[in-house]
This record gives C-alpha cells, structure tokens and sequence, in this order.
C-alpha cells in the first residue's frame, strides 16, 4: 500500500509539472479544467495497471533457489530431522508499523471529516442569517452587514453592504459558476482532501481548478462589458475573502491580480492546443514504470482474496485429515514428517513445492533441488566444461561448502541467541559475473551481517546466459543456523 501511494503522489507531482510549465499560461480555460480534473483520478488508476508488453521489454532477471545451507551441525542429515524455525520477530515489527501508519490515516481522515462537517454547517448559518430571493433559476441569499460575495450550486450570497451596481457585476459572475457547475469540481477536491488529507498535492489541485474558475466566470463575463468596467468593479471593493474552500468566492485578494492579467492576455492560437499531446507519453511512461515494477502488497492481496475464498474448503480436508488420523492411531516416521511438513509456516524465501511427495524426496538427498530454467546458469570457478545441469550441482555444493566454511558459528552466541535461526539471503550474479545487490533477513541483525559477510567472498564467475545474451541471474539461498 505504501509502495501504490508514493507511486500516486509521484504521478500528481509529474502531472502538476506538466500543467505549470506547459498548459497553466495558456486561455484554453475548458481543456484545463478537464486536465486538472483528470489527472488526480488518473494518479490513482495507473498504478494499478500491468501491461505485460511494457513488463516484457525489460531484460529478465531469473530467479534460481539454491539448496539450504545446514550450519552448526556436523551433518546434513541431523538438520534436517529438526523442525523450521519459528517466523522471525520482523515480521512482527512490520505488522506493527502497518497498524499504526492506518490508525494515522483513520485519525487524519476523522479530523478532516470533522473539518468539513463544520464547514458545512458554516454555510448553513449564513444562510439561515440572510435574506432569500429568488431570480430566475437562482437562489439569492443578501447577507447583513457583509460585503462577501460567492456562491453555492444554483445560490448565490451577496453581502447587502454592496452598491447595486456591484451586485449585479457578482451575479452575472457568479450564473457562470452555477451554470458550469464548478460547485462539482470543489467538492471532489474536498472529497480527496478527506481521503488523501496527508498529500499536499490535493491542496494545490484544488487551488489550480479555484484560480481557473474565476478564470472562466471573467472571461464570460468580460463578454458583456468593457474590461476597463470589469477592471475597476474588481479593483474598487474592499476585499473580504470568505474561507468556505468548496464555495466560489468572488472577492479574494490573493487571485485579483491573476485575474486581470489573464483577462488581458490575447486568446491562445488552437495550435497550442497540440500541448495537450504531453499527457499521452506521460502516461505511457507512468504505465511502463508500473508494469516493470513489483508491488508486494498486491501480491498478498491476492493471496488473502484466494485465501478467503478457498477457506472453507481447506478446513473440510483439514477434518477429513484429522478423522483419517484418529481412525489409523499410529503414525509412519514418513507420514509424521508429511505432517509435520503441512504444519510448517512457510517464511519468504523458502523452497516451494508442489507436493509433499516432492518434499519428502528432496530431504532424502538435500542437494537434489530442482533449478530455475536457463540456457547457461552462471559458472563457478572450478566448474568449467561442465554440462549445464552439473554445473549447477557444482555450483551449489561450491556456495554451500564456502558457507559451512566460513560462517562464524560464535556470533549468534555473542548476540545471546540459541536454538534454530534461519536466514534468507539473495544475491545477484550481474552480466560481468560479480555478485552484486546483496541482501539477507534474520531474526538477529548480526546474523545478518554475518550472511551478507559470507556470501560477498563468493568469487567472480562466468554469467549467465539467455538465447545468447548475458543476463542477470537472482539466487535465493536459505541458511538453517543451529545454535547448540
């Protein structure tokens, strides 16, 4: 979720850029309108999407699962008879940190709902506090003792302090807004600012589509008088900004000036119209980040989706399972181990299989793993001239032979650690055949450090190769620490 909001917050920054260095300048006020109102939803809808042409164009990495790596025993074979470890504490720490990110979200978004609630209720004294006509199909509400002016949906508020001349000036200006139905655009802003109250984007998308709302209503206006008239109506008041964000103000000090200058500036020739053609490879390019990108979190909400829905059925096998053990009494050593499998919480990174038949096979020989299909897997010095699938086998006992041997069996004991720790290591052989990006996940930051140690001493080996190209290649290496 954190990874698909700062993608979001991203795309607005890059759209706002857009619209100042290209659009904002020009009298295209319908098409800016229409722009400033697309693209926050367009923020939100194309990180959600995954064009597999986009994803394919990138050179693949391949991803190959390494054998595990038996520390602190004096065999393979002691441990594997012993249970996996327990989940470590980070995914813990992680869980935490996602509770209380929400419980800010929830909080801001209460506080920001209690804010315009109050706005609301704000606009509803004004107008119980004034006097109610009727024109036309408008609603005009004369404030007392006001020299405020803006408007509602289809109602107008007009301070009584203005002179007549000044009231009508605000409501030919203020007919635009309700006919353009600007009122709409002020809301969804509001509606964002309650959802997205953390991102300062919305704030400055709202006061864009404020600016060019004005913007519109004086360029229609100026259409039935002089500019000179309507420059010296907007000049001659004593400004009283009214601080109802979802309401069109026609008195605000801030967009005077704005105002006058773009009713000076000369129409813009339809040429400029082609601007408009930026958003097409910006979106296309928004797109291809976010097809060549992987989102976890959307990965586990499909697993907690296919979760739910198959639950029911896991737990129909699950008594079936448990009925069949109670009938039978006493268990194999193999269907013990069978059982013990399925009971085993698997962690990221663990081997995946498909059966507990293969299961069972692989912890007869653990150096018998099955590996990720390439053409040429990266060589390891000292397996050259070897078919593809032994140098894989060589590689492996190499990785795990330089582990055993190097691995500093006193530092879970120095962090006070003792029992099973297991940590995921992954690693990369780049095309130069260095290994690169590095990263390990243990219950203890030393082991950590230890892992990340070890693995570096890897030498330089020959890379990988895909249909004859020299490919990266991924390497997932679990390491099963036994403190006695």
């Amino acid at each position: 979720m954190i990874h698909y909001i700062l993608q979001t917050i991203a795309f607005q920054l890059l759209f706002l850029i857009v619209y100042d260095l290209f659009l904002k300048k020009e009298t295209f006020f319908s098409w800016n309108r229409i722009y400033l109102l697309i693209t926050p939803i367009l923020s939100f809808v194309l990180p959600l999407f995954k064009i597999e042409a986009f994803r394919n164009a990138v050179p693949e990495q391949y991803l190959i699962q390494l054998p595990a790596v038996m520390v602190g025993k004096n065999t393979p074979q002691e441990a594997i008879a012993l249970d996996p470890v327990t989940i470590s504490q980070m995914d813990t720490s992680i869980l935490s940190l996602s509770t209380i990110l929400q419980t800010i979200w929830i909080f801001g978004a209460f506080i920001a709902l209690v804010i315009f609630t109050a706005k609301l209720y704000r606009f509803y004294t004004l107008k119980q506090s004034g006097t109610q006509a009727k024109l036309d199909n408008y609603h005009l509400i004369y404030l007392p003792n006001s020299t405020a002016a803006f408007s509602f949906f289809n109602t107008v508020f007009i301070g009584n302090n203005l002179s007549k001349s000044e009231q009508e000036n605000i409501l030919i200006h203020e007919k635009v807004h309700a006919t353009h139905k600007h009122t709409i655009d002020l809301l969804f802003f509001e509606f964002l600012r309650i959802i997205c109250w953390f991102n300062p984007l919305v704030y400055v998308f709202q006061k864009k589509i404020t600016e060019l709302q004005e913007f519109i209503a004086d360029r229609e206006v100026a259409k039935q008088q002089s500019n000179k008239q309507y420059y010296q109506s907007l000049l001659s008041q004593v400004f009283q900004t009214s601080s109802i964000s979802f309401t069109n103000t026609f008195f605000n000090q801030s967009l005077i000036k704005k105002r006058i200058v773009m009713l000076q500036k000369s129409k813009s020739k339809k040429i400029f119209q082609l601007k408009y053609l930026l958003l097409i490879p910006v979106v296309c390019g928004m797109l291809f980040y976010t097809s060549c990108t992987n989102d976890a979190d959307t990965v586990k909400d499909e697993a907690n989706l296919v979760s739910s829905t198959d639950e029911s059925e896991v737990m129909t096998k699950i008594n079936e399972l448990s009925e069949a053990i109670m009938k039978k009494g006493n268990l194999t050593p193999e269907e013990e181990k069978a059982l013990q499998f399925l009971a085993t919480k698997a962690n990221p990174g663990d081997r995946v299989y498909t059966s507990v038949e293969e299961y069972l096979d692989e912890s007869k020989d653990i150096m018998d793993v099955p590996f990720g299909t390439i053409d040429k897997v990266p060589t390891y010095p000292g397996c050259e001239g070897l078919s593809n699938e032994e140098a894989k086998k060589c590689m492996s006992n190499k990785i795990i032979k330089l582990a055993q041997e190097n691995f500093n069996t006193k530092v879970a004991k120095n962090a006070g650690l003792t029992g099973k720790q297991r940590i995921f290591v992954q690693f990369k052989i780049d095309k130069q055949g260095n290994v690169t990006d590095v990263r390990a996940r243990a219950p203890h930051p030393n082991l950590e450090a230890e892992a990340l140690r070890v693995v570096n001493k890897i030498p330089q080996m020959q890379p990988g190769e895909e249909n004859g190209k020299k490919v990266n290649v991924l390497y997932s290496l679990p390491i099963l620490f036994i403190v006695e």
